[in-house]
C-alpha cells in the first residue's frame, strides 16, 4: 500500500536540503524508526518502533511547556495531515485497506481506556459499557460520513491505550492475552506511518512547529 523506508529515504536524500530545519528533523527521525520497525519480526517490538516513528513526526516542544493532552496533540496533527493529503492516501487507507482491521479494533474492549478505568474501580460496569457503545456509535457515524480525521483520531486513541499498556509495563512480552490488538495495531501503523511521513514531505512549507529535543 504505502511506500517503504528505502523509497522514502531515497526521496528524502534528494529533497532534504530544501526542507525547513524543524520539519527536516522530524522526517529524519521518523524515517530512522520506520527503518528499524521494518527490520523487526517481533510484533511487540515492531509496534513500539512504529509508535516512536509516529511520535517523532508529530511531537512538539510545546507539549512539555504547556502540558497539552497528548491525544489532543496527535488528533490535531492527524486533522492537519488529512487537510494536506491532496492524493487522499489517508482516505484510501481508512476506507479500503483497513476498513476491517479498524472495525475489529473498535470492537476490542482491551484497547478502550474506560474498560481499564472500570478494572481499577473508577467506573462502574454500566458506565464503561455506555462509554464503549457511545464511542463505537461515534466511530461508525464517522465511517458512514467518510470523516477520515475523526476515524483516525478514534483509532489512534485505541492504539494509544495499547501504547500506554506496553510502555508502562502493563503487559507481558509476547503475551497471549493481547495478540489480537497487537496484530491489528501493527497492521494499521505499518501502512499508515509511511503515509504520514510522505504527506509531510509533500508539504515541507506547512507549519509543523518546533521539533522536540533539538539537536545540540
Amino acid at each position: 500500500m504505502g511506500s517503504t523506508f528505502t523509497e522514502l529515504k531515497a526521496r528524502q536524500r534528494t529533497e532534504r536540503d530544501n526542507y525547513p530545519e524543524n520539519m527536516g528533523l522530524r522526517v529524519h527521525r521518523a524515517l530512522s524508526w520506520l527503518d528499524r520497525a521494518e527490520q523487526e519480526d517481533d510484533p511487540d517490538s515492531r509496534f513500539i518502533f512504529l509508535w516512536i516513528a509516529f511520535n517523532a513526526a508529530y511531537a512538539t516542544e510545546i507539549d512539555d511547556r504547556v502540558h497539552l493532552n497528548e491525544q489532543d496533540t496527535f488528533s490535531g496533527f492527524l486533522r492537519k495531515l488529512c487537510d494536506l493529503d491532496a492524493s487522499k492516501r489517508l482516505d484510501e487507507l481508512v476506507w479500503t485497506a483497513y476498513s476491517n482491521a479498524i472495525r475489529v479494533l473498535l470492537d476490542n474492549p482491551y484497547v478502550f481506556s474506560c474498560f481499564w478505568d472500570h478494572q481499577k474501580g473508577r467506573l462502574s460496569e454500566d458506565q464503561w459499557k455506555h462509554s464503549f457503545d457511545g464511542a463505537k456509535k461515534a466511530a461508525n457515524a464517522a465511517l458512514a460520513q467518510q470523516n477520515t480525521p475523526i476515524v483516525l483520531s478514534i483509532v489512534f486513541s485505541r492504539i494509544y491505550t495499547l501504547r500506554n499498556q506496553i510502555i508502562h509495563g502493563g503487559a507481558t512480552w509476547n503475551g497471549s492475552t493481547n495478540r489480537d490488538q497487537i496484530r491489528d495495531c501493527v497492521a494499521i501503523l505499518t501502512d499508515l506511518v509511511p503515509v504520514v511521513i510522505e504527506v509531510m514531505m509533500d508539504n515541507p512549507g506547512a507549519l509543523w512547529g518546533e521539533a522536540g529535543y533539538p539537536v545540540v
